[in-house]
């Protein structure tokens, strides 16, 4: 069956817990009002409630909630605290899974989001805006930006080409082949022209110029696979739901295709002040975020919860729907959904939400709410997941303290029986 695809979706904020929380436990729980637009995929979702994400925390830092949340996420350790060129944080999961499965693919993994990025240096707290900008880090000084126009994740994929139709698609591989073939040939008689020092440097360019070609290699390949025709996009779409639709329609394109295996999505940026006028949420996300415990405020963030989930719902779809030979792309992938803020009026990193949705070839079991002993880190789940899709030399990751079963136990209906 080979490795399951990996994906992950990131929500800055929190959430309205009150809501997002299924008020039933065990096999066959119930639905909460926020998840109700995962219902039809109830045999492949996997609720957690309960886990903490505690690197997210301050540990002596002054302030930072909100940048420290996304790196931590996936990394569960403790972002240093910096504005600087200098940031630290943890090689995160998607990164881990995609340097085991995706040495063979186009792309080792697709990062994308929906809020802009193009801030740089300082954001929040004494934070560099890298940390607020990306869920993924490829090492923990590595960080990797996502890309917000969907015409240019196009690119990424297939190229300039406008199109993936088949013959435009070879004629821009011939294309990059013949480049690379000159920029060889002058690289071969420079390097009869230069010292040792620069030697070093001229190695480094050619390995990635080996590494390009490579992949050029792969799209070939790929260019006789039945793909469906697409048209290039223009931009970035006016509203929150055709934007989210449009990347999540690329992303089961890039899975379709084998393009790459891995990806994350940025779907909130932490302290996203995005409104949404279009579901009667007239004020900013962030905003509302700090509720205050005011019923209006609870009400619409969980409008924009539940807005979230429905776009969530539309990929699961499109994957439960596009076969990959035998089964589904849904049922031969691991998605996870979460963030690493709990309550948002707290500035709370415990108690976050968490979704595992997918079979992951048969690897994970749905229809369940499992919820987790007070203090449980998130990092126990990330351990169970790589366990279960094929990694088992993962035994410990971030701050982990163990395994996290993600079944439930046998003849036990409740985990409070």
């Amino acid at each position: 069956k080979g490795a399951p695809r990996f994906a992950a979706i990131y929500v800055g904020n929190g959430a309205n817990m009150f809501d997002w929380t299924p008020p039933t436990e065990g096999v066959g729980f119930e639905f909460s009002p926020t998840l109700k637009p995962l219902e039809p995929f109830r045999d492949r979702t996997l609720v957690f409630s309960g886990l903490d994400n505690f690197p997210a925390t301050d540990q002596g830092d002054s302030g930072g909630q909100h940048p420290r949340a996304a790196p931590a996420f996936m990394s569960c350790v403790h972002p240093k605290q910096t504005e600087g060129a200098d940031v630290r944080a943890g090689t995160t999961i998607d990164q881990m899974i995609a340097e085991r499965i995706c040495r063979e693919s186009k792309l080792s993994s697709l990062e994308v989001a929906v809020d802009r990025n193009d801030v740089a240096g300082a954001c929040d707290h004494g934070y560099a805006c890298a940390y607020m900008n990306s869920m993924s880090w490829k090492t923990p000084t590595m960080p990797l930006p996502a890309e917000t126009n969907p015409r240019f994740v196009f690119e990424r994929l297939f190229g300039d080409t406008g199109s993936t139709e088949r013959g435009v698609r070879e004629m821009r591989l011939r294309q990059q082949s013949s480049i690379l073939d000159s920029v060889t040939d002058k690289i071969a008689a420079l390097r009869r022209e230069i010292g040792a020092q620069d030697q070093i440097k001229v190695e480094q360019y050619t390995e990635a110029i080996r590494d390009v070609e490579r992949r050029i290699q792969k799209a070939e390949e790929q260019s006789d696979r039945d793909i469906p025709v697409v048209e290039q996009p223009v931009g970035i779409p006016g509203t929150f739901e055709e934007h989210c639709r449009l990347m999540f329609d690329l992303l089961t394109l890039a899975y379709q295709t084998d393009l790459t295996r891995v990806s994350t999505f940025m779907f909130g940026k932490e302290v996203s002040g995005r409104s949404f006028p279009e579901i009667g949420v007239p004020g900013g996300h962030h905003g509302y975020s700090h509720h205050q415990n005011d019923p209006e405020n609870l009400a619409m963030l969980a409008k924009v919860n539940t807005h979230h989930i429905s776009q969530f719902a539309y990929f699961l779809d499109k994957m439960k729907n596009t076969m990959d030979g035998d089964a589904s792309l849904l049922d031969k992938s691991a998605v996870i959904w979460g963030s690493a803020m709990g309550d948002p009026n707290l500035h709370n990193h415990r108690r976050c939400p968490l979704i595992l949705m997918g079979k992951a070839n048969g690897a994970l079991e749905g229809n369940m709410h499992l919820r987790a002993p007070q203090g449980t880190p998130m990092a126990n789940v990330f351990v169970s997941l790589m366990q279960a899709i094929g990694h088992d030399d993962m035994e410990r990751f971030g701050d982990s303290t163990g395994e996290f079963p993600l079944t439930f136990p046998k003849g036990r209906l409740s985990l409070s029986e």
